[in-house]
């Protein structure tokens, strides 16, 4: 069907075509990649918080992400490598009314981004963290992450990965996060909820989401996407509450989904109000 005979058939907009850039689209993730899905997911968070969209903005580094804040048709900064939550920071210090959302990857948000997730968390800094972890530096040619599973291939260890992997949401509970959550790109409804929650609420959220990047992880790895999507549907817990402990990614014993951490504590702006400008409780 032609354009002018779509518009004459009156053909709906994609629900989403609101909060997309669409000079931009197509865009340039691959095929079997997940991380579309789980932007799709973050712009239905945003829209179903009910919160104008002039009250958002979105961060993001360098990497496959990172070109979520490219393509969102908000107020956006694609940052330098690893350094998207300082950037968010001094938006959020600067306007505490915005709703800062920093949407990357795990190798820009923690190898040469880890320190800034670190210290955020620890000043619960009121932003919403989702970070896309699909186990590998996808744009840049495929080498070893800190999320990179022990004994996987990448470009940079093709005899397999000899050093182990961050526990995410462990590093995020040890660090101070006040809310701490994980799902896949499979589970879209469940994590569209999550970033929901974790808008509405004060402090430090942090989101890992689960996706397959079936050309620098796959091929090398002889995992097609299809077999990571089986895993994500057969071989995933939803356990609310776990103890972050257990949340190593090990398909043989099974991957702990769901709503780990959720407390309530003094956000750094509060605290930072209540000090320096004698504010009281």
């Amino acid at each position: 069907m032609t354009k002018n005979v779509k518009q004459q058939a009156g053909e709906a907009k994609h629900p989403l075509e609101d909060l997309v850039r669409m000079d931009r689209i197509p865009h340039i993730w691959c095929s079997g990649c997940g991380i579309g899905s789980v932007f799709s997911s973050c712009l239905t968070a945003i829209k179903n918080t009910g919160i104008d969209y002039s009250k958002f903005a979105m961060v993001s580094g360098i990497g496959c992400s990172g070109r979520g804040a490219g393509y969102i048709n908000i107020d956006s900064f694609h940052t330098t490598h690893g350094r998207a939550i300082p950037f968010a920071t001094g938006i959020k210090m600067a306007n505490p009314d915005i709703n800062v959302i920093v949407f990357s990857g795990d190798g820009d948000l923690f190898a040469i981004g880890g320190n800034h997730f670190i210290h955020a968390a620890r000043r619960n800094m009121d932003i919403t963290v989702i970070c896309v972890n699909n186990m590998i530096y996808g744009m840049t040619g495929g080498q070893v992450a800190a999320t990179t599973p022990y004994l996987a291939r990448s470009a940079t260890t093709e005899a397999g990965n000899p050093e182990s992997p961050f526990n995410l949401p462990l590093l995020a509970y040890a660090a101070g996060a006040t809310y701490i959550a994980r799902w896949t790109m499979l589970h879209t409804r469940d994590l569209a909820d999550a970033i929901v929650a974790a808008i509405h609420r004060k402090g430090f959220s942090f989101i890992e989401v689960l996706s397959p990047c079936p050309i620098n992880y796959g091929r090398r790895n002889k995992e097609k996407s299809i077999d990571t999507l089986k895993n994500y549907h057969d071989k995933t817990i939803i356990k609310n509450g776990a103890d972050p402990v257990t949340l190593d990614i090990d398909y043989g014993k099974g991957v702990i989904l769901g709503k780990f951490v959720d407390i309530d504590k003094p956000t750094h702006d509060e605290k930072y109000r209540k000090i320096y400008l004698r504010e009281k409780e």
